[in-house]
């Protein structure tokens, strides 16, 4: 039998996918990416930095109403605000290739 070791990216990873279980708070969590991205492009685009400011803003606000309402977890970012922020866009990504799902956990295909 051959053993295989998880690397630390990996064992945070599935670390922050146990702290989103909850459907709602990972659909917070997909919309406030969401608004994050659309402040960055559009902060790219009319060169001000406030949009960019915005979308942060709201994404934040998105994870931390579905961590306390939906999850009665912490965020992750409160002790891991880098891992967590790239967790966040890696479980995104997820969602864009049919990984995670929004809809039901079982049909999950990311562990």
């Amino acid at each position: 039998m051959i053993k295989t070791e998880t690397s630390p990216k990996q064992a945070f990873y599935d670390f922050y996918l146990d702290e989103h279980q909850n459907i709602a708070c990972r659909r917070l969590h997909f919309a406030g990416s969401s608004f994050g991205l659309l402040g960055l492009a559009k902060s790219v685009k009319t060169g001000s930095a406030k949009h960019l400011v915005k979308g942060i803003a709201a994404g934040y606000a998105c994870a931390w109403v579905g961590h306390f309402f939906f999850e009665k977890n912490k965020p992750a970012s409160f002790k891991f605000p880098l891992k967590s922020f790239i967790s966040d866009f890696r479980m995104y990504s997820d969602v864009l290739r049919g990984n995670l799902s929004l809809r039901d956990r079982k049909f999950d295909k990311a562990r």
